[in-house]
Order: structure tokens, then sequence, then C-alpha cells
């Protein structure tokens, strides 16, 4: 993780192998240009006022998350290069730079500076909330997953040397922020957190699932607690069964790897809410029986990064010392074929009593949740949220880089939109179509796994409300689009595990250390 430092140096003058600076466009008059961003005043001055100028003729538009980088000059600025990210259209001299324009340009500028070891970000930070975004963005940006990388020790110019170029920024110097203001410490404190326990998330889903299968991951929660304080719970197949939470056994019986229900709970003497988080565990997800076509099992590693998200979620609530209980259910199982796996037409009965007839094995999400939230449940929190790459569906409707919110309480999941644009996640309000239901109904069973095609997110959601607690406000986020980057990496998002829903989660928990759950 990259170590971050406030500065109240200059630009200029700062020892660093880079420094950073905004620039926008400025749409003002007939022909637009470009202006720096407050912070780039000192580096400006090295290049005799016409940094701009230099900028704008090597093409420069200033255009969100483009990068041009350029050579300092011969004295004037210590640092040997120079890396302007565009904010996008320029803010007007009254209003600031919105905070998640600070976080992706800051997140672009620490990608392109992979292989560096410190950069200086002389990014506009006019408040807290502007530290806390640049702090946030740097650190989300210099991101890369090694895990698996291997090393060529002693060859010149070889794996080694190629690995050193790739790593990500090692320090960041936040310029222009405080150390010694209680409010930017605060705001640099919580990102270093957040960023952290966002890369935890990431690590997870990049790992592949012969690294981490239900087992491992369930070993991950317990050494994270043991660290942090956290307390927690392993339910193995045994325990399982004679819990009868047949939704998780069905999914994991067809696998060598046997499924787990993890608890791992975060509580504070203090707590004025509390708030049950249910992740969708699904460390490998072939379809099952339903085993899906070639070509879309490549990336299914990433099929518990809801589970992922939950867990990084509650850490974090534990190192920030919410003033709440915070709990997180991670439903892991592995969905593979063979003569012990479930069969379409079979009936499960779930923890909750209720039967469900298995239409698709390719539908396994909603079966291990629904066990997972009938047991979060019982413990009566003031709110539950589930999070799931639970449906294709989804990634229709929103595209790759939304996740979806459906809830029983349209105050309730209002306030999660809030939180998620609060953070700059993107993420978009659903409905839940009550006709949607009957699809759903079986001549066997109580419930079946399918229903409708056409809204198939939406039925989804349907499916897991049946297992919710009357009065207990629920929220369901369907994250199968943002979750796994497939394509090339832009702002703070880097390719493969995004880590999506963590930010949101850890501010809903905020909420309920402030009593505002909604």
């Amino acid at each position: 993780m990259s170590a971050l430092t406030l500065s109240s140096s200059s630009a200029a003058t700062l020892r660093a192998d880079a420094v950073v600076v905004g620039v926008a466009k400025n749409s003002a008059g007939k022909k637009a240009s470009l202006v720096l961003a407050p912070g780039a005043e000192a580096v400006d001055k090295a290049y005799g006022g016409k940094l701009a100028a230099t900028l704008e003729t090597l093409g420069a538009s200033g255009g969100e998350g483009e990068v041009t980088k350029l050579p300092a000059p011969a004295s004037g600025v210590k640092a040997p290069l120079v890396v302007a990210v565009g904010l996008g259209t320029a803010a007007r001299k009254d209003e600031a730079y919105d905070a998640e324009t600070l976080r992706r340009a800051a997140g672009a500028a620490a990608r392109a500076l992979a292989g560096t070891k410190k950069a200086a970000f002389a990014l506009p930070v006019v408040d807290a909330d502007a530290v806390a975004a640049v702090s946030e963005g740097a650190l989300l940006g210099a991101y890369a997953f090694t895990a698996y990388k291997g090393k060529t020790d002693g060859a010149k110019g070889g794996k080694e040397a190629k690995d050193a170029k790739d790593a990500p920024l090692a320090e960041i110097a936040l310029v222009g922020a405080k150390a010694r203001d209680k409010a930017h410490k605060a705001a640099a404190d919580r990102a270093l957190v957040v960023a952290e326990e966002v890369h935890r998330a990431r690590d997870l889903i990049n790992t592949p699932a012969n690294g981490l299968d239900p087992k491992a991951f369930a070993a991950e929660a317990k050494a994270a607690a043991k660290e942090y304080g956290l307390s927690v719970e392993v339910l193995d197949e045994k325990a399982l069964a004679k819990g009868g939470y047949g939704g998780i056994l069905g999914v994991g019986g067809g696998s060598a790897q046997p499924p787990r229900l993890v608890r791992i709970g975060w509580s504070h003497p203090k707590a004025k809410q509390s708030l049950a988080l249910v992740g969708k565990g699904i460390t490998y997800d072939s379809g099952g029986i339903s085993l899906k076509p070639a070509g879309h099992n490549e990336t299914m590693k990433c099929d518990m990064s809801g589970a992922a998200a939950v867990f990084s979620a509650v850490v974090a609530a534990a190192r920030l010392g919410l003033q709440a209980n915070v709990t997180g259910w991670l439903a892991l199982a592995e969905n593979m074929p063979s003569g012990s796996a479930t069969r379409p037409g079979d009936v499960l009965t779930m923890y909750s009593g209720k039967t469900v007839e298995v239409l698709n094995t390719d539908a396994e999400g909603r079966l291990v949740l629904a066990d997972a939230l009938t047991r979060a449940g019982e413990e009566e929190p003031d709110a539950i949220v589930d999070v799931a790459t639970l449906t294709g569906a989804m990634v229709l409707a929103l595209g790759n880089r939304t996740f979806g919110i459906m809830a029983n309480d349209d105050e309730f999941r209002g306030a999660v939109h809030e939180v998620a644009e609060e953070v700059g996640e993107d993420a978009w309000p659903m409905p839940m179509p009550a006709h949607l239901r009957k699809g759903m109904d079986s001549p066997v069973a109580d419930i079946a796994n399918m229903g409708e095609r056409m809204g198939g997110g939406l039925v989804a959601g349907l499916f897991l409300k049946e297992f919710v607690p009357e009065g207990t406000p629920w929220a369901h986020l369907d994250i199968a689009g943002p979750a796994f980057n497939e394509s090339a990496p832009f702002g703070y998002t880097p390719k493969g595990g995004t880590g999506s829903a963590v930010r949101t989660l850890v501010r809903l928990a905020e909420r309920a250390a402030e009593g505002e759950l909604g």
C-alpha cells in the first residue's frame, strides 16, 4: 500500500520524482483554452507563467482523466517530471471542484506514475473534503495485484525490472494539506483505511479460485478478526447441515470444496444502531449442472465480490472505531457440476423453512443469500444490506459501471442511493414490480428460483425479499456490472477486481454510527 503524507511545502520545492497539477477546460469566450487549477501556481511560475500554453501545445485538452507528462524546467522545480491531469470544465472562481472529479483525477495520475517512488500531488485541496477526495483517489489509483507474478533473479532488464516498472506509486505527498489541521489529518487517515480495505477486496476478487475456496476465504476472515478485534464464527458443512442451511448446502454440494457461512462482527459499547451486511461469496461459478457456455467462465472467480465488499467494510468499521454494531455474513460456496450437485428440478429446504424449486442451478447466488439473509435477520438489526454479483440482467440494464439498488422501503433505498452518490460509486434505484412475483410460483414448492426472463434482475430482488424479516429495512445491491472491470483501467479503477460497494457500505456504517441509517 502506498504511503500518504500531508505536506505544507511548495509543490516546486518538495523533493519528489514527479509533481501532479490539475488542468481544466476554460469554456469562457469564443475559443476554449486551458486553465490551471489552484495548487499549480508555484510550478507555473517555474515555467514563466506559460505552463498552460505549453500543455496546450502538447495537445492537452483538460478532459477528465487525461494525463500529460512533460519534463520540469531546468530550475524552479525540484521534481524532474510534471504530470498534468485533466479535471474537465474549469470550476468557477466561487466554486470548488466536486469530490468525484478530484478523486478520479488523482487516481488517473497515480496510475500513470506506476513504478515511481514519490509524487507530490498539487491538486486543489480547499478543505477537508477535498483532502479526502484527492487522498482516496490517489491511493485507489496506486494499485496492482502481484501475488502470482514470478521473479527472475539476476536477469537485467528481465521480469524483475518489469515488475518494478509496474509497481504502484510508493509514496503520495499531498501538497496544500496541513498535517497539523485536525480535519485534514482525519480526512487523510480515513482515506487510507478505506483505500486499504478496497484493496483488500480487490486482492480477494483477483485471487484465482484455486487460491481462494470457501475454506480459504473463511481463514482470511479469521485472520482479520484476530488482527482487528472482531468476533468471528465459521459454520462448516457439518454445522450447516445441522442448522438446515439448504440453500448454501445445495449450491456447494457439487464441489469438492465444501461451503461455509461466516459471521464477522464489529461491536461498539456506545453503538447507536446495528447494520447487517450480507455478501454473496461464490468463489467460483461454473453454473453447476446448468453449465455456463464457453466464454462465460473465465472471470467467474469474481463471483464472490459481494462477500469481499462486506468483509472489507466490516474490517473498515473496526479500524475506524465506528460507534455502531456492524455484522458481515459471508455466504461462501463453489458452484460446480458433479454427481452430487443440485439438479434442475430439485427442491431445497432453506434455513427459513421455505422450499425452493431450483429451475436453473446458475441462479445460485440468490440461494446462498436467502439463507444468510434469514440468519442475519434473526439478530434484529436496524437494517440489512446485501451485496452480490447477482444477475447479467442488471448489467444489460445499467451497464458495466453502475450497480442497481432495490429495497423493501423507498426511504431506505433513497438513503442508500444518496450514500453511493456521496462516495462516488455509480448506482441507480430500481423497482420491484409486484406482478413479477407470480412468475416464481412453483407447482411443487413455495417458490422457484427463476421467474420471467425479462426483468431478471428485478425478479432476483423479489426472490430475496421473500427471506427478509417483515418490518426490517433492507436493500439489495446488484454489483454484477462494476465488480470486475474487463476493460482498460480508468480514473482510480483498475482492470480486474474493483472493490465496488466497499465505500458505500463503509459510509452506511458511518451513518449507523451517527444514528442516521434512514
